[in-house]
Parts: C-alpha cells; sequence; structure tokens
C-alpha cells in the first residue's frame, strides 16, 4: 500500500533526540477500527539497540548527575503538555488501538496522574538520616540504576509506558521503550513532548521492532533493568532471559479475573459494574472480569447483567479488538464452550460496524454455566466475554478463584462486611475489590498482580516502583576525631 493512503508518517526509531530511518524491513500497522493501514514501522536489530544504549549511556552521565528537584521540572512541563494535547493524544490511541474516544481519554488521563506522581517523587526519595553513634551518622541515599528498558503491550499504547518511563527518568536512569509492534504510534508523539518539556536527547529512546528487540534488549550487557508487561508465556520468557543475563526484571503477564457474587449484592450496581469491567476496552485490559462466579441463588443478578450488557454495542460504546486474529480467537473460545454445554445468554460473534466492516469487533457476551475444566473459564480470553460460573456456596467461590494460575485481581459483591473481609483474605490476587469491578489502585498505590501474573520483585508503579529504579547507597560519617572510639570506627 502507497504511504500517501496512510493517516501517519511511517514509523521511526528514536535516538538520541532525533528520529532516525535504519533501512530494515518494514511491518505494516493496521487500524483494528476498519482494517486499514495506517502506517508502518522499522523492524530493528541489535544494531539499533546497540545504539539506542550507547545514546542512553552518554546522555545518563549528565542526567544522573542533575539535582532530583530539577529533573522533575522537566514532567511538571510534560504534565502540562499532556493536558494541553489530550484531544489529539486520545485520537492516536482511539486510531491505532481501536479504543472508544470515551476510554482513549481515560488513558490519556490516567497517564497523566501517573506523571503527577512523578513529580511527587523528590518528597519520597529524600533517604534518612541518623546519628547512630556519638558523632557518627548514617544516611541512606537513593541512586539511579543506568540505562533501563521496557517493554510495553498493545493494549494502553499510551498509559502503561507512562507506568515506567516518568518514574524511571526522574529518579535519575536513562531508557530505552520498545512499543508493541501492532501500536508503535503513541510513543512516537510521547518522544515529541518529552523534548518540548526539556528532556536533554539520549535520556529517552524508542526502537520499535517485535521479538528480535525484546531479546537484544534482555542480552544488552549495557542494560541494568527491564520492565515488560504482556502475555504470561513471554512474560516467563523474557524473565528467565533478562535474569539470566544478571539484569533487574519485573515482568507482568496475564489475568483471570473472578468477580465473586453473593445473593445479597446490590442488583443495578452489580450488575452495571460486571458488564464494565468485562466489556471496558473490549476486555483487552488485564483488570477485566473474565469469570462471575455466582454463590446460590444470583439469576436475579444474572438477569440484570444480560440486560446490561445488551446496552453496550459494537461501534458505539464499545470498541475493536485488535486484531482479525484475536476476533477470530476470541469467537473460537464462545463456540467452544457451548459446543461443551455452556450456555451462551448473550452473544457477541459475528458483530460488524456499518461502513467499517473490515473492522475487528466482537459484541459484549454473556455465557452461562460455564464449568471449571472448560477452556474458557481456565485461559485468557482476552475479550469483551464474561463466563458465569456456579458455586454452592462462598467457600467454594474461594476454591475456584484459587484454583486459577493467575492472580492478578479478584473482587466481591456483597452488602456483608464480614463476607467481604473473608474473601479478601482468602483470595489469591494482587488487587482485590469490593463492590467494584476493576479494583486498579490510583497513585500513589502500586500496581501488581500475584502468581503468574507478575514475575519478580517490586510492582511497576506506585512507591514500589522506587525500589525497583533505583539501588540503595549507604553512607556513614565521622568526622571528630575526639569522639570516643568503639566498634563502628
Amino acid at each position: 500500500m502507497e504511504a500517501a493512503t496512510m493517516n501517519f508518517p511511517e514509523v521511526r526509531n528514536y535516538i538520541n533526540g532525533q528520529f532516525v530511518a535504519n533501512g530494515h524491513d518494514s511491518l505494516e500497522i493496521f487500524s483494528p477500527i476498519d482494517g486499514n493501514v495506517i502506517s508502518k514501522m522499522p523492524l530493528s536489530g541489535m544494531r539499533d539497540v546497540d545504539a539506542a544504549v550507547a545514546s542512553a549511556q552518554e546522555a545518563f552521565e549528565g542526567w544522573s548527575a542533575t539535582p532530583i528537584k530539577e529533573r522533575v521540572q522537566v514532567f511538571y512541563k510534560y504534565r502540562t503538555l499532556l493536558e494541553e494535547h489530550r484531544e489529539e493524544l486520545a485520537t492516536l490511541v482511539h486510531k491505532e488501538n481501536g479504543k472508544t474516544m470515551g476510554e482513549s481519554y481515560a488513558e490519556v488521563d490516567k497517564s497523566i496522574e501517573l506523571t503527577e506522581f512523578a513529580c511527587s517523587l523528590p518528597q519520597l526519595v529524600s533517604g534518612e538520616i541518623m546519628e547512630v553513634s556519638k558523632g557518627v551518622e548514617c544516611r541512606t541515599e537513593y541512586a539511579p540504576l543506568g540505562v533501563v528498558a521496557f517493554v510495553s503491550p498493545f493494549n494502553f499504547p499510551n498509559m502503561v509506558p507512562h507506568w515506567t518511563m516518568p518514574n524511571a527518568l526522574v529518579l535519575g536512569n536513562a531508557m530505552i521503550l520498545k512499543p508493541s509492534e501492532v501500536v508503535p504510534i503513541s510513543a512516537i508523539r510521547m518522544a515529541e513532548l518529552l523534548q518540548e518539556a526539556g528532556l536533554p536527547d539520549g535520556v529517552f529512546n524508542i526502537i520499535n521492532g517485535d521479538k528480535e528487540v525484546v531479546e537484544a534488549l534482555c542480552d544488552h550487557p549495557g542494560i541494568k533493568a527491564l520492565g515488560f508487561v504482556g502475555s504470561t508465556r513471554v512474560a516467563k520468557i523474557v524473565y528467565k532471559r533478562a535474569t539470566s543475563n544478571l539484569k533487574r526484571c519485573v515482568a507482568l503477564g496475564g489475568a483471570k479475573n473472578h468477580l465473586i457474587v453473593l445473593p445479597d449484592a446490590h442488583t443495578e450496581m452489580t450488575a452495571s459494574n460486571v458488564a464494565a469491567s468485562m466489556s471496558g476496552c473490549a476486555g483487552q485490559r488485564c483488570m477485566a472480569a473474565a469469570a462471575m462466579v455466582g454463590v446460590g441463588a444470583v439469576d436475579h443478578i444474572v438477569e440484570k447483567l444480560c440486560e446490561e450488557a445488551r446496552k453496550i454495542v459494537v461501534g458505539d460504546n464499545l470498541g475493536s479488538v485488535i486484531s482479525k486474529e484475536a476476533k477470530e480467537r476470541i469467537e473460537r473460545y464462545i463456540t467452544e464452550a457451548e459446543q461443551a454445554g455452556a450456555k451462551i445468554l448473550v452473544d457477541g460473534r459475528n458483530a460488524t460496524v456499518e461502513g467499517k466492516e473490515g473492522g475487528y469487533y466482537v459484541g459484549s457476551t454473556v455465557i452461562d454455566h460455564v464449568t471449571r475444566d472448560m477452556a474458557i473459564a481456565t485461559e485468557e480470553v482476552f475479550g469483551p466475554v464474561i463466563s458465569i460460573i456456579r458455586a454452592k456456596d462462598v467457600d467454594e467461590a474461594i476454591a475456584i478463584e484459587n484454583g486459577s494460575d493467575y492472580g492478578n485481581a479478584a473482587a466481591v459483591f456483597t452488602q456483608s462486611g464480614g463476607l467481604a473481609r473473608y474473601v479478601m483474605e482468602k483470595a489469591s490476587a494482587g488487587m482485590i475489590g469490593v463492590n467494584i469491578g476493576v479494583p486498579v489502585p490510583r497513585e500513589p498505590f502500586s500496581f501488581g498482580g500475584w502468581n503468574e501474573s507478575k514475575f519478580g520483585a517490586c510492582d511497576i508503579t506506585g512507591k514500589s516502583s522506587i525500589e525497583f529504579w533505583t539501588q540503595l547507597k549507604k553512607i556513614t560519617t565521622k568526622w571528630n576525631p575526639e569522639a570516643r572510639t568503639n566498634w563502628m570506627s
């Protein structure tokens, strides 16, 4: 397809403050809204990673020596630019990812919040000091690691890079970002706005590509830490490869989030929350509701859930899924569940949007009487689909939740504080909700799951991220020679 028919210029790598062509083969970028090609991007390799690391290493010397109070000024300006360009940034997300505009605005708003938290870091990393003996002081300082990297997924092209970039850079590191190869356009605009905000050249770099780039980032001796967000299968591979090369790594994987619904739950609130959780961002988020565990007599809530699900319409308040392959995979899960004996209450298969017949759409889907042995009950579907599994009591419901390999999020819907507390204590997940379908912590609380939803120490956002992106320096000083000598000196 000719470049003239594209909506966006060809994506290029960003190294040392410059957008550079690398002469490699390119990959076409499709908009899932209508299936049309909107750009193309380079398939980079180790040579490009080498260039980015060299640029970042040189920039790190000056950036890390800049006081944090001065580093953070760049991000005050950057936050303002995110607000000023909110419409444009949301439109980019909409076009390359397929989210609705409302969801795209929300994604940019979350990026602004993440940047605000980074601006607060000078108050959180001031260190500690204590006179531990007469004339002897101990203090701690947070030192940056050096050059770090982050591999970002397709489902949040603007927000997820902001999980890491603002914190890592404010803390004094230099970063290489590898965006998803299907949504690389938002990252390019981020780089332009960072440059406009005054970030020195080389502190932030972008290398586009596929598996080869990820492997190069894992292997490169000049990279000290690596963050990753993607599927559990790939997260395991990345974590093992990065740590085998003596890097720090935190790798977030997939999820199978269970919402436990008790008979006393508020009917309207529960139904609307479950529907929104399973369909928001077309179900393509690791915090989406994948299974509703109905405890006892909850048919009235299931009926209301179906009413809410039918209000969610593709092309209106439900966006596209990311690709034709994703659409086919999601619909295959639905069909296999039906063939295995599950009952389809709301069927989102074969959905289309008038005028955008080439787009990749799956309608909201509610499936009842799913059993624990079905693939749709155990595997990550990543679409606007909720499976209803029946349980006789809360202990069986908790056993179903605990039986999942994943542990990203879980929630309970009830009006009983005692039962809510019981589920909170017993659920095997890193993030728990009570009457909340998407229990994402707000800053400064960190984001991160358990079990096979996360590999590595620390969480990727919030206060917990400070420990990941820095190393602690401990300093002991003594200046008065007349102080009594003891075991410390």
